[in-house]
């Protein structure tokens, strides 16, 4: 049975949980907009700058009052070093984009299946991922001298090329984040593609235990049938009149 405190907890993540889903979808908003429009005028430039630290307090916020709720203190901490990370270092601080991913988990779950909900999960996550790290390599390199990733179409090409290791190795970051932003995609790409492979490991399998509940449903229903046939004849001959 549930604490008081865990009950808070999980009533406090059911009612913030949308709120901050669409929080994040705004920051990606302003995130993207300067990077994606370089000559924005200036005015819009500080908005969208104080746009994303109100987000980022906002986040900050939601994680200490989580934090107060939680039951264990120690084992909130360790089950959610992601959110702790992507608040304190900035360079991580675009995945909170990342979040609006959840929100598909939320989407249909008594009409959709477990694979059908993984699936969406994880075409969502790969989008995002690509084009959040694209932006942040794109932020990065764009302006540094040497750079072969100066456009939005040369950073989407990258993260395409990144996140499904191939790695052609025609564009690549030079600078400290921007390689920074790749190893982290380099690691949920990886991860990504395992999901992936369990998924269609899991639907193969599935396949091949239907066919064979089906053959066996099949065979079971033949025996039966040929029972009461042999059934029926000893009735038959039973009752047949002696010569």
């Amino acid at each position: 049975m549930l604490s008081a405190s865990a009950r808070r907890l999980q009533a406090y993540e059911r009612r913030s949980a949308w709120i901050l889903t669409a929080a994040a979808v705004f920051f990606l908003a302003v995130y993207a907009w300067p990077i994606l429009q370089p000559g924005l005028p200036s005015g819009l430039v500080r908005a969208c700058s104080v746009a994303n630290l109100t987000i980022w307090i906002a986040f900050g916020l939601d994680y200490l009052v989580r934090l107060t709720l939680a039951p264990r203190k120690r084992r909130f901490v360790r089950s959610h070093l992601l959110d702790l990370v992507v608040l304190v270092l900035p360079l991580l601080r675009p995945l909170r984009a990342l979040r609006v991913v959840t929100a598909l988990a939320r989407l249909n779950r008594t009409s959709v299946s477990v694979r059908g909900r993984t699936t969406a999960y994880v075409v969502g996550a790969v989008i995002l991922l690509g084009f959040v790290s694209a932006l942040a390599v794109l932020d990065a390199e764009r302006e540094v001298a040497g750079a072969n990733i100066t456009s939005f179409g040369d950073a989407i090409w990258w993260a395409a090329t990144t996140i499904t290791t191939v790695g052609y190795g025609d564009q690549f970051p030079t600078t400290a984040e921007g390689r920074s932003v790749g190893v982290g995609l380099m690691i949920g790409g990886i991860a990504l593609a395992g999901t992936i492979t369990a998924a269609l490991a899991s639907w193969f399998v599935e396949q091949i235990n239907t066919a064979e509940q089906a053959e066996t449903t099949t065979r079971d229903e033949q025996l039966t049938t040929l029972l009461a046939e042999v059934q029926a004849l000893r009735v038959q001959l039973s009752h047949r009149p002696q010569a």
